[in-house]
């Protein structure tokens, strides 16, 4: 009886776990495309400022343009490593199979 009982425990943990590395992909995803989007409006502006060129703008806009896309990579390369650990992490502790395991069990 203990021992089912801390192998329920041991897997609610295995599936918190996973959901909080989910969570954690998700978020990463959205970082990744506000990155994308920011990058779109400087790019804009850069275009914009062409034709109107302050002086400020073609100063700044070229540094602050390559921080975000140096942020970018960082972010998609943490994104590529993170997401491969969580799909390890599902594979090595069958969680399909304890996901399955846990909706049987509420019914």
């Amino acid at each position: 009886m203990f021992l089912k009982h801390y192998q329920n425990i041991t897997n609610m943990d295995k599936l918190k776990k996973f959901g909080l590395m989910e969570k954690i992909v998700h978020e990463l995803e959205d970082l990744k495309n506000s990155q994308q989007a920011i990058i779109q409006k400087l790019a804009k502006i850069e275009v914009d400022n062409i034709e109107l060129g302050d002086k400020r703008l073609e100063k700044d806009l070229p540094d602050m343009h390559q921080r975000v896309t140096d942020n970018l990579d960082t972010i998609a390369s943490i994104l590529e490593d993170f997401a491969s650990q969580t799909d390890k992490f599902s594979d090595n502790n069958n969680i399909a199979a304890l996901k399955e395991q846990e909706a049987l069990a509420k019914h």
